[in-house]
């Protein structure tokens, strides 16, 4: 005889190992609807030591719906126990609910792994509107983007109350009392990033005598591409090798801030433009410092994001048109140098809720 679900929805996820910006998300993604509807969710961990067919069965037959948000840990290692997982939840008559950051900026290897989870889905929930509008134009599983559901996106790290100090802080610290322009630019380090654009723009106000200092605080991500090599390249081509330090992982919050607090200027130098999903470009708003960001591409990217708009409108985010050389960064930058230091109130509860009642608002919806 079969038992009533005793949750509303099951979290696919990795426990200790979700440590990537993703397994960040899912875990508080989960804690914040747990906080609006306590005993709501519970989550399975899938590794390669656990979730096996049994357990995976079992914790799908106990809620109405599975959420599932790619990658569930390094893919390469974990790619057929959440589509198994899926799998079986059609299979029991399960609702799925996908959550997809990105599309045709992801590896063409990576996509193909996706694609059973786009055609299982009840619904896709994305953040951008150019996200969506790559899917609709994929030849393949274009058709799945009716299934968009467009929720507003918080950044994944709230800034606490203190800072911690570290060696590179003390580095640093170091290079301002010399005088160094510290450009940062916060988060994993990939190809959609553009990350070598910015050393140009190192290069360029290195010529005009301003003694920069590119930070990356973040690290690279390890897959396919050479995007590593291929960076150290360009700056040894540029030569700014010695002007551009990258952190690697950095453990905690008040780690980052404590960097953050050292940062002249944040800027994104991004081919596609800033689009709602861009979280790590929030974080680094919450340091009240600013951040100088390309332009979407599309005028209604943040028609959906009321929060993300307002911090554009009041100059948090500083928007640099679409095709500017990088001589209009440049000057972007050292104009900021001018401006205070403002860390204006951040509602981080209200941006998790909003995603939060977004993603639970599907687990009721048995219209699809």
């Amino acid at each position: 005889m079969n038992s009533e679900p005793a949750y509303q929805a099951l979290f696919l996820g990795a426990g200790p190992q979700m440590q990537c910006g993703v397994g960040q998300f899912t875990r508080r993604l989960c804690e914040t609807i747990e906080k609006l509807d306590p005993g709501s969710c519970t989550t399975l961990t899938l590794t390669r030591s656990e979730g096996t067919v049994a357990e995976i069965w079992r914790a799908v037959a106990s809620a109405r719906s599975l959420v599932c948000n790619f990658p569930i840990v390094a893919w390469k290692r974990v790619m057929f126990r959440p589509l198994l997982a899926l799998a079986i939840a059609r299979l029991r008559g399960r609702r799925i609910i996908l959550i997809q950051h990105e599309w045709a900026g992801l590896h063409w290897l990576r996509r193909i792994t996706y694609l059973p989870a786009l055609l299982l889905a009840n619904t896709i929930v994305m953040f951008s509107p150019m996200v969506r509008r790559e899917l609709a134009r994929d030849p393949l599983v274009g058709w799945t983007a009716q299934k968009c559901l467009l929720a507003a996106l918080p950044p994944n790290i709230e800034a606490p109350a203190g800072i911690a100090d570290s060696k590179l802080r003390q580095r640093l610290i170091a290079a301002r009392g010399q005088g160094r322009l510290v450009i940062g630019h916060f988060g994993s380090i990939y190809p959609g990033k553009q990350p070598s654009a910015l050393l140009n723009i190192c290069a360029m106000l290195k010529e005009r005598g301003r003694k920069p200092l590119i930070v990356y605080i973040g690290s690279f991500i390890r897959g396919v591409d050479r995007v590593e090599q291929e960076f150290k390249a360009r700056a040894a081509e540029l030569g700014v090798s010695d002007d551009v330090i990258v952190s690697g992982y950095v453990a905690t919050a008040h780690e980052v801030f404590g960097l953050f607090s050292l940062i002249d200027a944040f800027c994104y130098p991004l081919e596609e433009g800033l689009t709602a999903r861009r979280s790590s470009v929030l974080t680094c708003v919450e340091s009240g410092r600013p951040v100088i960001v390309t332009g979407p591409a599309e005028p209604d990217e943040f028609d959906h994001h009321p929060r993300f708009k307002e911090l554009i409108g009041r100059g948090a985010i500083v928007l640099v048109a679409r095709g500017s050389d990088d001589g209009v960064y440049a000057d972007r930058i050292v104009s900021a140098l001018k401006w205070p230091s403002v860390q204006a109130p951040f509602d981080f509860d209200g941006w998790w809720q909003d995603v939060a009642q977004a993603v639970r608002a599907q687990f009721l919806d048995q219209s699809r």
